[in-house]
């Protein structure tokens, strides 16, 4: 007896086919085919994974096998194909970021709640092993009170040249790599409130939409937390530097190369002055190597895999979801202040 749930993609895009792919490996679920605007993509993914290429939407949504559909489509479709979906009596994986705005999503919601159904959002870099280490870090304390935490994602080939450059498809950079980022803030800070966002958006290669943005968030304890994503970036600035009351830690790059350096004693006064430019400083000298202790980045294993299972074991009623309704409520309150900010230059006052 096949107890596997049966799956459906809805965009074939790369993002659709990278779905498609890791469904159809999946022990839990069982690839049924996809649908495409662009009716070239699915045949020649059907060609390598099997499975059903889709005349039309409707005939997906009808097809009994199909039990869960992912939406994998430009960020404007994604409202109206999860409440067709869930309409339709199919639970819905919708790719992120899940809706324009907070009114979209909830009426997302509201079609979820009507039908019964799973709805949830493939916040995939959750699983990101730079980010669940500098989480383990930071839920350590390893480094004392943290005061200030700097995301940043750098690269130098501009945005995208397909729907991802015009806005009112969901273009721009602070719903394509913002939403990640910002999202393993949110995740990584709980249960602290943000009450303060200033953010600029950037506009180097287009003015059609961000192609990168700086976003400062304050969070009710004090903490401070940079996020940034640039696309016009030739020398890459650290992907994570986090500073406590008692060390500093760094991951460089993707590949979680860094380290963390911890003051060993705080009362000696032996710093000698050091010629910097054009005087001298004591305050900026350098630490003996007495004072400090480096030390190598905690390993973490992590696991992109659980995504799915936590769909299939919510689906059958033996978990709760990991990316819920009012996580991705609090993310998209917040994206909408950091294009009010951006756009007015001025800080947001939030509580979220």
């Amino acid at each position: 007896m096949n107890n596997k749930i049966g799956c459906a993609v809805i965009g074939c895009g790369g993002m659709g086919q990278w779905h498609a792919e890791r469904i159809a490996q999946h022990a839990e679920l069982e690839w049924i085919g996809g649908y495409d605007i662009l009716p070239e993509r699915v045949p020649a993914l059907v060609a390598k994974i099997g499975g059903t290429a889709f005349a039309s939407r409707e005939a997906l949504l009808a097809d009994h096998r199909v039990q869960v559909v992912t939406v994998a489509t430009p960020n404007d479709a994604h409202r109206e194909i999860a409440v067709a979906a869930l309409a339709a009596g199919k639970h819905v994986v919708s790719e992120k970021p899940v809706a324009m705005s907070v009114a979209e999503l909830e009426t997302m919601i509201a079609a979820a709640q009507r039908a019964d159904r799973l709805f949830t959002v493939h916040q995939n870099r959750r699983w990101d092993g730079d980010y669940l280490t500098m989480k383990k870090i930071f839920d350590a304390g390893t480094l004392g009170p943290v005061f200030a935490i700097e995301s940043r994602v750098h690269g130098s080939r501009g945005i995208p040249g397909d729907w991802r450059n015009q806005k009112e498809h969901g273009g721009g950079m602070v719903l394509d790599w913002g939403i990640h980022i910002l999202d393993q803030a949110l995740m990584m800070t709980q249960p602290r409130q943000v009450t303060a966002v200033h953010a600029q958006l950037l506009h180097v290669t287009n003015t059609a939409c961000d192609d990168g943005f700086r976003a400062t968030l304050t969070f009710d304890d004090g903490l401070t937390y940079l996020a940034e994503v640039g696309t016009s970036n030739f020398i890459a600035l650290p992907r994570w530097y986090m500073l406590g009351e008692n060390g500093s830690a760094i991951i460089h790059d993707w590949s979680c190369k860094g380290e963390i350096v911890m003051v060993s004693d705080w009362e000696n006064r032996d710093a000698v002055p050091i010629q910097a430019g054009a005087g001298l400083t004591k305050t900026m000298a350098p630490r003996t190597k007495e004072t400090i202790r480096t030390y190598p980045l905690p390993e973490i294993k992590s696991d992109w895999g659980e995504f799915y299972r936590n769909v299939a074991a919510c689906i059958r009623g033996e978990a709760a979801c990991l990316i819920t309704h009012d996580q991705q409520r609090r993310l998209m309150r917040l994206i909408e202040a950091i294009f009010q900010s951006g756009e007015t230059g001025e800080v947001v006052h939030v509580a979220l």
